[in-house]
């Protein structure tokens, strides 16, 4: 197994430039405030909605005879002893690997359960075959770079230390140039019911409407924001639209009902809905699982609202903040009201509310009076302003926020990312535009640190997706797309807030609180910033930075200031629990309130019941322990009261983790490996009414044992979502609903985001948030949950703990779980399988769902929320871009895809011919056939003499015109090297005759192989063979550069041939007697080889004349797209009818010139090359298509230079002119290239149309005069050279769209242009004249109906007579080249192509007046896939895998057992190789509804390609096999 050592390297993330410029202030305060550090605000973890449930390993498992196979699960209270036996384990660890995640998942119980799930794995082998992947892939990156990712997802400060000490920057910031923000300003509006109301509204005043018994509250004086995930496009819809009008002049007070209405049908739309058009199949397509009878299913009665204590009025409550602050100010001005610690953790400076608010008075008349000039102020009451700060800076932050808040503008406080790869940098000049942000506020270090342009000037930021406005912030409920929006607060819901936590948490004034939360945002604000100043608490502000270098420094605090309250967070719990050892002395006994703000966290129970267990001996007492609920609409929901002391702690809940996954309450009794145990967050909100209602659909209300969203009535919330009022209104403004829809009042609710249930005693449990809520197969899983669950899977050497996102991505109708987890560096490949593995049944057996993809990326590569978490948006988005670039991945889509449709059971024939003729019949359905035009009879004896056979040709025009130039020949310069004229080519062919006879003693009817390049040569030898009787085999010399690969097949050839002699050139014959020859083969035994270039003049005795037209005229050997070598005989009748046919299909006589760009060395390309000229006598000018590798534009150039009416060409010249010369139309213009002489290019092939190339090639080179019409394709087989070819004349081809399901059945169903699963199909050319096709039943070999897709069958005089075969093997002779119809007409004889294709009649008429039937080419019989009992077509597979990734050059595929493998060459960095595999999965599931086997990942060049440019995927596949790729990574998706 080869290894190989991940890169740290990230996508730098590049975006647009910012939307708008922001002054920035450097406020100048003392020193001692100027501690800079930048980060940014939320740790935003979205996780996905849903995935697919399956018995996921159920078919790799061997089950041990009697055990039983139902995975199990069930809880109980954590005992003591897990506590003790966590302790230990912990304080053995010399190092700590902390973080949010780490403690909030941990759970030695369920550590326990995985164990015990695994332990039913145990005994089993992986059934899983490893990927293999090259060493190189991966260099191993220079260990500076590759620190450990900090493992927190959510450390605050944390990125800032490391950062300011290694010198990186900040990000680019802003410009100062200064904007006046006028034009954001709109005026407050009275009635109007428009969107322009609605966004005036957010700038000054209008509340929403409130019940009555509410008094109204006034102007907003702030407001908040949340990264948030909301739909892009609602998003951008939304955006746009308040936008516009925040932008746009003040509107009025009213919109005329005049406009209104314009407005009103402006909005309708159009046309009707696609819908209308196509309707959307998946009812039939997917495969419905039926749902389980035994599903537990809600049983309660119908939830009442539960209603918290009356909110007190206390006579002392000032009416508003800054009135509070105010008096502090004023009465108390030496009490000290906030102490930041430096970074060592000693007290940095204490801010006593005299200095806070002379300060922020100061602040405020600077906002107001001192900017811009004395007639135009920039900022007016109402504005926002944003605020700028570190972490490591609160003593900024609240003189800031105090200070704006004074002069009535709103604080915006957001955070700046440290550097350009985090997430959410190129987010922030979208946030700060959005909300009309005209100024930002920040101190004076941070504005130094901020990035510069070599001119000086701040660097703008870069506006992209939306980090809108931290309107005094918080995340709000995430709509999962990982935009953001801000939650505006109103004066009234603030003070109300602070009144209601007050009360809740019994705040007195004078105590003292230690706070570690984010002062910027959510509880850290409300308690910390705000509820403090109300009560003239003492805060003691620890930044994360000092967290980071001495986790105990908070539990210090608290007992150097016996501090009353601390505010933290579980990941702070487990920190200090970790780090205690190092203090004897603390003690927390003057603690009375423990709050710890992610209480709702289903996984805190274990942090909190360790962190207790640990420092009960240090004084802390059980009932000090405060849960607490919040979510950034609905502010604090609920939070547990300070207990009395010896009072009995409040019991936990123990649910059964199946019954959570249906939305309801079961105590989990029997199995203990799946149960989850939850603790209350206390009670409701003083003065909220709060319910729960169903997460999805209308807001109805749950049932008491039902789980749903919670929701708030209360003054103290949020009001609306910024300039969103659609997503304002389903989301603040919520009625619920009963049981029959039946609004239950007239109170509007708003969201909070959490899932939770009501228990005994009112207690509020919560057991999971919206945003992590994955839904899949109707069944619901709680991301978090399935975290904990993969970090209980022991050992956790392979990842970092805090490094693990959850998700879910949509994929063939139902949600996908996956997880991608950040690897350690020294981790083995197979440590990481291993612990793959063992994650896929950990989470089967507890969670029963199946993992879609488990993928782990180099350290420190995911993308960053500012807080140092994981950003799960971004990480999704990345994974669907595919720019993840894991190292190493699994994919499991065979056990969690469980709706793929039933396979198809083929019917047995049992009905007779007959019945199904007359059963066509009845249903109108026609007989598929087609033919062109009648040959009709030549009636002059003299024609048919001289054109009996081409060598007769030949003589009889060197006779009546010697000096007609048949052929010219081009070199890459476009200079003509070589011509013929018709008596040139009847004396050079006369020499190589004699020669034939003289040196090579040659026989009549022996073969003679010709080996030459493209040119006139080759014409030659092949008419001297025919005048000397011999049959000529036409070879493509071998590659001087690559004679190992080419030598070889030429050398089959030869002796299949069993060629008596060999005409080449000087040069060849030293190649194929050359000792690099000799290594390929052995050529002691090559036939006789002449060589043309010097030979005497001399005639032959006699002209050769065969006796009948039946006789072979040559062989005509090609390798299959199969990688068959074939040889089929080419009569002499053959060749005339065939060239007769060309002749009357393309009207070409003697004045005619032609250009053929092709290989002329079998098929139609070697027809056009050396017959058609010397039967029609028109010019023909050959390009060797290898002379375009040194001038592209040779073709075209020659095209326009002799003003060509007819061109041929091949696939690969025409890729080659579009991939090279697209982009020079210009400079083919200036160079005189006019192409509007071209009436029909055509392209040869024996394959489907290839109509992307066809038009991307007609739309390039549309610029320079190509007709739209002119290029159209050919389609020829091995036992007929030329069944279509576009003519001069008939109806231009037409282009079909099928419907791509039922030509899996073998049925032809037309659909319209755009239509879901449709496939465009273009004709291949018009049938020639003299030839007769029908479709057949390859099974039955009966004629099928129009509608049917079958094997093409063909008759004309030109059919090849048979395979050239040393053994004669006459039975496949019979069946390929004449074979009878079972039914309709059993007389004719009929040649099969092989390939599938229909006819379809079209509204278009031929020459005869009569309706054109056109036939599609859709593929090879022999390289269909026949999976599930459905027939697939290689290249629609292939082309939607290379449409899934930017850098997939080519791909093909094959079946290998009853797997589908695909390869597919890389064309970018192996960095990305990884990436494909998930995405050539999800292409291939979503629109083909198969899964992929196996995926190869390869280097360009790998995929062997035929002359025609047609892959060749046998021998792909045989390579595959054979384990000769080299291949970059094998992934198998088991």
């Amino acid at each position: 197994m080869r290894h190989h050592s991940p890169q740290s390297s990230t996508p730098q993330l590049i975006s647009p430039p910012c939307c708008r410029h922001l002054q920035f202030i450097a406020l100048r305060l003392p020193p001692s405030f100027n501690m800079f550090c930048f980060s940014f605000t939320g740790d935003i973890t979205q996780k996905g909605y849903e995935k697919k449930r399956t018995k996921l390993l159920a078919p790799y498992i061997i089950q041990a005879p009697g055990e039983d196979t139902s995975p199990h699960i069930t809880v109980h209270p954590p005992p003591p002893s897990s506590s003790s036996r966590y302790r230990e384990r912990r304080s053995r660890r010399t190092h700590r690997n902390g973080g949010t995640r780490d403690d909030r998942y941990r759970s030695d119980i369920h550590t326990e359960a995985v164990q015990a799930a695994l332990a039913k794995h145990k005994e089993e082998k992986m059934a899983l075959p490893m990927p293999t992947k090259r060493r190189s892939t991966y260099v191993p990156s220079p260990i500076e770079t590759r620190t450990p990712p900090d493992s927190s997802s959510g450390s605050e400060d944390e990125t800032s230390v490391r950062r300011q000490s290694s010198g990186v920057g900040p990000p680019p910031l802003v410009n100062p140039n200064l904007q006046s923000p006028e034009s954001w300003i709109t005026r407050s509006v009275q009635g109007s019911s428009t969107s322009s109301s609605a966004s005036s509204t957010l700038s000054h005043g209008e509340a929403k409407p409130q019940p009555q018994s509410h008094p109204q509250p006034q102007p907003h004086v702030f407001a908040l924001c949340a990264l948030q995930y909301v739909t892009v496009c609602l998003f951008l819809l939304l955006l746009v639209s308040t936008f516009t009008l925040l932008v746009g002049v003040p509107v009025s007070s009213r919109v005329s009902t005049k406009i209104q209405q314009l407005l009103n049908t402006l909005k309708r739309p159009k046309r009707p809905p696609l819908s209308e058009f196509f309707t959307d199949d998946s009812e039939e397509i997917v495969e419905v699982p039926q749902p389980d009878p035994n599903t537990p299913k809600p049983e309660g009665r119908q939830i009442i609202p539960v209603k918290g204590e009356p909110l007190g009025v206390v006579s002392n409550w000032p009416p508003a903040l800054q009135a509070a602050l105010a008096r502090w100010g004023a009465t108390q001005g030496k009490s000290p009201a906030l102490t930041a610690l430096d970074i060592t953790g000693k007290p940095l400076y204490t801010l006593t509310y005299g200095k806070l608010w002379s300060r922020s008075v100061k602040l405020a008349y600077t906002l107001l009076n001192k900017l811009g000039t004395k007639n135009e102020q920039i900022l007016k009451p109402g504005d926002r302003v944003a605020l700028v700060y570190p972490n490591s800076d609160p003593g900024m932050f609240w003189v800031a926020f105090y200070g704006c808040l004074l002069a009535e503008v709103i604080p915006v406080p957001i955070e700046v990312p440290l550097s350009r790869k985090d997430a959410g940098i190129s987010q922030v000049g979208f946030l700060l535009g959005s909300c009309g942000v005209g100024l930002a506020l920040t101190s004076e270090i941070c504005l130094k640190g901020l990035p510069k342009t070599p001119t000086g000037e701040i660097l703008q930021f870069k506006g992209q997706r939306a980090l809108v406005l931290w309107f005094y912030t918080s995340i709000n409920r995430a709509s999962k797309e990982g935009t953001v929006v801000g939650v505006a607060v109103s004066k009234v819901a603030m003070l109300t807030h602070c009144q209601a936590l007050t009360q809740a948490c019994n705040y007195c004034e004078g105590e003292t609180l230690v706070n570690v939360l984010d002062f910027k945002k959510d509880m850290g604000l409300w308690h910390g910033v705000l509820t403090a100043v109300m009560n003239r608490i003492h805060t003691i502000s620890v930044p994360y930075a000092v967290m980071k270098a001495c986790p105990l420094s908070w539990v210090q605090r608290v007992h150097i200031h016996k501090a009353r309250v601390s505010l933290v967070k579980c990941r702070d719990l487990h920190w200090a629990m970790m780090a205690h050892r190092d203090q004897r002395d603390t003690s927390l006994a003057s603690l009375r309130m423990l709050i710890v703000a992610d209480g709702a966290n289903p996984w805190s129970v274990s942090s909190c019941d360790a962190f207790l267990n640990v420092f009960q001996s240090h004084g802390l007492k059980p009932e000090v322990i405060c849960p607490c609920a919040t979510s950034p609409e609905a502010m604090t929901v609920a939070i547990r009261r300070p207990g009395v002391p010896g009072a009995p702690l409040p019991a936990r809940a123990i649910l059964s983790m199946g019954g959570l996954s249906h939305g309801v309450i079961r105590v989990n009794t029997e199995d203990k490996n799946s149960a989850l145990t939850v603790q209350d967050v206390g009670h409701v909100m003083p003065g909220a009414l709060m319910c729960i209602v169903k997460p999805d659909g209308p807001p109805q209300l749950c049932k008491t044992d039902e789980i749903g969203e919670i929701i708030i009535n209360s003054r103290a919330g949020g009001n609306m979502y910024y300039g969103l009022p659609g997503l304002t209104k389903n989301t603040f403004e919520v009625i619920p609903v009963n049981a029959n829809g039946v609004p239950i009042g007239e109170i509007p609710f708003v969201r909070s985001g959490l899932l939770g249930f009501v228990g005994p005693g009112s207690l509020i449990f919560v057991v999971g948030k919206i945003e992590g809520l994955l839904m899949v197969s109707g069944r619901r899983h709680n991301a978090d949950d399935l975290v904990a669950t993969a970090l209980a899977v022991e050992p956790v050497k392979t990842v970092y703990r805090g490094r693990i996102a959850v998700f879910s991505v949509t994929v063939f109708y139902d949600e996908r779980v996956v997880i991608v987890a950040e690897q350690r560096p020294d981790a083995s490949e197979e440590d990481s399988f291993q612990w793959m593995s063992r994650v896929l049944q950990a989470i089967d057996s507890i969670h029963q769902v199946g993992l879609y993809c488990l993928a782990l990326v180099p350290a420190n590569t995911l993308p960053k929320t500012p807080l140092g978490g994981i950003h799960i948006s971004d990480t999704k988005q990345y994974f669907l871009d595919g720019n993840l670039h894991p190292c190493n991945i699994l994919m499991c889509p065979h056990t969690c895809v469980t709706n793929l449709p039933k396979p198809r059971q083929k019917q047995p024939v049992g009905v007779g011919p007959a019945s199904v003729m007359v059963g066509n019949l009845v249903a109108g359905k026609r007989i598929a056939q087609a033919a062109g035009r009648d040959l009709g009879m030549i009636e002059d004896q003299d024609l048919v003499r001289k054109h009996q056979y081409l060598t007769e040709a030949l003589q009889w025009r060197a006779q009546t015109d010697p000096d007609h130039v048949l052929y010219v020949l081009l070199n890459a310069k476009g200079v003509t090297v070589g011509t013929a004229t018709c008596v040139q080519l009847h004396k050079r062919a006369e020499k190589i005759a004699a020669a034939l006879t003289e040196k090579g003693s040659i026989n009549t009817g022996e073969n003679v192989v010709l080996l030459y390049p493209p040119g006139i040569d080759l014409i030659a030898a092949f008419y001297g063979c025919l005048y000397a009787g011999c049959v000529p085999v036409n070879v493509r010399p071998p590659h001087p550069q690559n004679l190992a690969a080419t030598l070889p097949t030429v050398r089959m050839i030869i002796d299949v041939s069993k060629a008596a002699c060999i005409l080449t050139t000087q040069n060849l014959m030293r190649t194929l007697r050359s000792k690099e020859a000799a290594a390929s083969v052995n050529i002691k035994t090559w036939p006789t080889i002449i060589d043309t270039d010097d030979l005497p003049r001399r005639r032959p005795p006699q002209i050769y004349k065969p006796p009948t037209a039946e006789m072979i005229a040559y062989l005509d050997f090609s390798v299959s797209t199969t990688g068959m070598l074939t040889g089929v005989k080419i009569s002499h009748a053959a060749v005339s009818a065939l060239c007769r046919s060309i002749k009357l299909q393309c009207e070409l006589y003697s004045s005619r010139q032609i250009a053929i760009c092709l290989d002329p060395y079998c098929g139609l390309g070697f027809v056009l090359w050396c017959l058609a000229s010397v039967y029609s006598g028109h010019q023909s000018i050959l390009i060797p298509p290898f002379e375009l590798e040194s001038c592209l534009s040779l073709w075209l150039g020659t095209l326009s230079q002799y003003r060509i009416r007819d061109t041929f060409c091949s696939y690969s010249v025409m890729e080659l002119c579009t991939k090279g010369l697209g982009t020079q139309t210009e400079l083919l213009k200036a160079r005189g290239v006019n192409l509007s002489c071209v009436r029909s290019c055509v392209v040869i092939a024996e394959e489907r149309p290839r109509l992307a190339l066809t038009h991307s090639f007609s739309k390039l080179f549309k610029d320079v005069g190509l007709s739209s019409r002119a290029v159209s394709t050919a389609f020829g087989s091995r036992v007929n050279l030329a069944v279509c070819l576009q003519g001069t004349t008939g109806p231009d081809p037409c282009t079909v769209y099928v419907d791509m399901k039922s030509l899996r059945h073998d049925r032809v169903r037309l659909v319209e242009r755009g239509a879901p699963q449709s496939l465009p199909l273009m004709e291949s050319g018009k049938i020639l004249p003299g030839v007769r096709v029908i479709i057949v039943n390859p099974e039955t070999r009966g004629p099928l109906g129009d509608s049917h897709l079958g094997e093409i069958w063909v008759n004309s005089p030109h059919n090849a007579s048979g395979y050239y075969t040393i053994y004669g093997e006459e039975s496949l002779q019979a069946d390929h080249f004449n074979t009878k119809l079972s039914f309709g007409d059993p007389q004719t004889l009929w040649a099969r192509t092989g390939y599938l294709g229909f006819v379809k009649r079209t509204e278009l008429l031929d020459a005869s007046g009569d309706r054109h039937d056109a036939l599609f080419v859709v593929g090879s019989l022999d390289e269909t896939l026949e999976l599930r009992g459905l027939r697939y077509h290689p290249i629609d597979i292939e082309t939607s895998v290379s449409r899934a990734h930017r850098s997939i050059a080519e791909s093909a595929v094959f079946t290998w057992t009853n797997l589908l493998v695909v390869v597919s060459e890389l064309c970018g960095s192996e960095h990305d190789a990884l990436d494909l595999v998930p995405l050539i999965t999800n292409v291939v599931l979503e629109e083909h509804h198969l899964i992929v086997g196996v995926v190869v990942i390869v280097d360009p060049g790998v995929i062997p390609i035929n002359s025609r440019g047609e892959k060749q995927r046998m021998h792909l596949r045989d390579s595959f096999l054979a384990d000769q790729l080299d291949p970059i990574y094998v992934a198998y998706n088991m």
